[in-house]
């Protein structure tokens, strides 16, 4: 298939994946931001379409996957730790009942230990903790994937030693 046919097809089918996106998000915004991804994606995968087979079942499976994965990441991004203080103390409170000055302190000390750590380490650790998967954060910074997985393993040693450094009490 040509890029001019992939392209028609393409452009073609944006009614319907609207409608379907619709059906998705129950959003207007959420559903075009949603046909926009999936647009994209299919342009940026276009070589990956294999000749002979159902181009409108390939592009609705790109976007029911986006929406699943998007969905997934924003699961995961209520429930871990965003890098504000605000975000630590409230997962402190899940688990204490009242906020002590020790801990106001140590969530204070670990945003600051985070904030100095270079831009290779804190950048992936943020991006984990913010709910990306190894793999996303791999492609968004054009790294390998061992190396994602090292600089997080190594930016929670570091700030284990800072911390250890700091009080000499805490254990994680």
């Amino acid at each position: 298939m040509t890029t001019m046919q992939f392209n028609d097809k393409l452009l073609g089918l944006q009614d319907k994946l609207l409608y379907f996106a619709l059906s998705l998000t129950s959003n207007d915004e959420d559903a075009r931001d949603l046909l926009q991804e999936t647009t994209l994606k299919a342009l940026t995968y276009r070589k990956q379409f294999a000749a002979n087979t159902n181009f409108k079942a390939w592009v609705f499976t790109i976007m029911k996957n986006t929406f699943i994965n998007n969905y997934r990441r924003n699961q995961k991004t209520k429930n871990t730790f965003d890098g504000n203080e605000d975000a630590l103390r409230s997962a402190y409170r899940r688990n204490y009942t009242s906020e002590t000055p020790e801990m106001v302190q140590s969530v204070s000390e670990m945003t600051k230990y985070i904030e100095r750590l270079d831009d290779d380490f804190r950048i992936p650790f943020q991006m984990h903790t913010d709910g990306y998967k190894y793999k996303e954060i791999a492609e968004q910074l054009d790294l390998p994937i061992g190396t994602v997985k090292s600089r997080i393993f190594f930016t929670r040693k570091k700030l284990q030693a800072m911390l250890q450094d700091s009080e000499g009490s805490y254990s994680y």
